[in-house]
């Protein structure tokens, strides 16, 4: 038998060390993972595996949306900002990081040309002759595209530095709930308007593509592509480590505390605009790095990135994974991300089971897609406002409570006086403590 004050200490002791094992969990799984499909796919070894490279390049880049997805649930799950233009910061990260690759790429291909100034011309022509800007000078932002360092401090610099000034200005002017949601949206959308024209210097439509050299290896090898694949991995649990971090320490406290009562805790004397925008920093610059990871796999960054419907899938991966659980956000991501593979991929090709089956192998689900995705949403708000996370904490949290009143309750003998859970059942007072604490297991 267990004593009432016992059993309130170790649940106390299991929520705070909660968010701790379950990291534990994320990460055995991820390490295993990561040490799997490599493995499969025999990569560190010509290739070959039964694994294909391409499922590599696939699992890499979900990886990615996985820590895209964190970096949106550390201001919507704990803040209450629901930003829609964390694809923005997303494409910028992949820009950032492919200025220097497909750079790289061309002086690769130009380097039988000794001279460095006609080499350096002969690069610029390559990368700009697709959109007819060949014998321009170069744009000023390209001066140092050679240098990795830079390129790669860029990734953090300005998805940070736009999400300091955007949220600044936002947050200072108190804009809060869907408003701030609405012009989240249109700077993606004014930034999308941006990268497409010609004259900004990043080739417009056309993006930058043929990312093929990435620190001098080459992205047709198997282990570059497995490479990539780690340091997807690598990051994700990074930004998890840093999220939980964040999270479970006093300003973790105040950011949910501006979630649920904004208005209270300004008048408890917190400088809510700094949490704010802090916050909304950290994680623009976690979704920079995982587009920047994202880019070489996918061998193309263009302004697509920005549009609307990417940042509103995000929001779709966190809310179907269960906001305010970090580990909820990679659920979401891999789930919605791999049914999509699944579908758009043809490896589903009857729904059904037995006698009851529907040939769907001829439906075009590319085009579906969004139709898809906007029914998992309104399925999920509607059944599962907690996620799919959120609904497996209510089911362990049913099946604990129905074990323990058996234990802690049912089996008490009340006729015993002062003999631990027995005297504790004998009195009415103690009887409701009993049941208030079982209830909230």
């Amino acid at each position: 038998m267990m004593s009432f004050e016992r059993y309130e200490g170790l649940s106390q002791r299991y929520s705070r060390m909660s968010p701790f094992l379950s990291m534990l969990v994320v990460f055995a799984l991820l390490t295993a993972f990561m040490v799997f499909v490599p493995m499969a796919n025999q990569s560190y070894a010509g290739g070959g595996g039964w694994l294909p490279d391409a499922m590599v390049q696939l699992f890499g880049k979900i990886l990615c949306f996985a820590l895209l997805a964190v970096a949106l649930d550390l201001v919507w799950g704990f803040c209450g900002i629901l930003s829609l233009g964390h694809g923005a910061f997303f494409a910028l990260g992949g820009y950032a990081i492919s200025m220097n690759l497909i750079y790289a790429t061309a002086d690769e291909k130009l380097a039988q040309i000794t001279d460095p100034i006609a080499r350096d011309d002969a690069v610029k022509q390559s990368i700009f002759s697709v959109v007819g800007q060949g014998e321009d000078p170069w744009p000023w932002f390209w001066m140092l595209a050679d240098q990795f360092w830079f390129q790669a401090a860029m990734v953090l610099v300005v998805p940070g530095l736009l999400a300091f000034g955007f949220g600044w200005l936002a947050f200072r002017s108190r804009v809060t709930g869907v408003y701030l949601s609405i012009i989240t949206q249109a700077l993606t959308l004014a930034l999308g308007y941006l990268f497409i024209m010609n004259e900004f210097g990043l080739r417009g439509n056309n993006g930058l593509s043929g990312l093929q050299n990435v620190l001098g290896a080459s992205m047709t090898e198997t282990s570059t592509k497995a490479t990539l694949f780690i340091a997807s991995g690598i990051a994700l649990m990074a930004g998890y480590v840093l999220t939980l971090f964040l999270t479970q320490s006093k300003f973790g406290s105040v950011l949910r505390g501006i979630r649920d009562d904004e208005d209270r805790i300004r008048f408890l004397g917190y400088a809510v605009e700094g949490y704010k925008v802090f916050a909304f920093v950290v994680s623009a610059m976690m979704a920079g790095v995982a587009g920047a990871l994202f880019a070489p796999q996918a061998g193309i960054i263009n302004p697509d990135s920005f549009g609307p419907l990417k940042s509103i899938e995000v929001a779709v991966w966190v809310a179907l994974g269960g906001r305010g659980l970090i580990y909820g956000a990679i659920v979401g991501a891999v789930a919605v991300n791999l049914l999509r593979s699944a579908l758009t991929g043809g490896w589903i090709n009857q729904i059904g089971f037995g006698v009851v089956s529907i040939d769907v192998s001829g439906v075009p689900w590319p085009e579906f897609w969004p139709i898809v995705l906007g029914l998992l949403f309104v399925l999920v708000t509607l059944l599962m406002p907690r996620g799919l996370m959120g609904l497996w904490h209510s089911m362990l949290a049913l099946i604990w409570r129905r074990l323990l009143r058996g234990w802690v309750v049912a089996d008490a003998d009340p006729t015993t006086p002062g003999s631990g859970t027995a005297g504790a059942v004998g009195q009415p007072e103690d009887a409701a403590k009993a049941q208030h604490v079982v209830a909230s297991a």
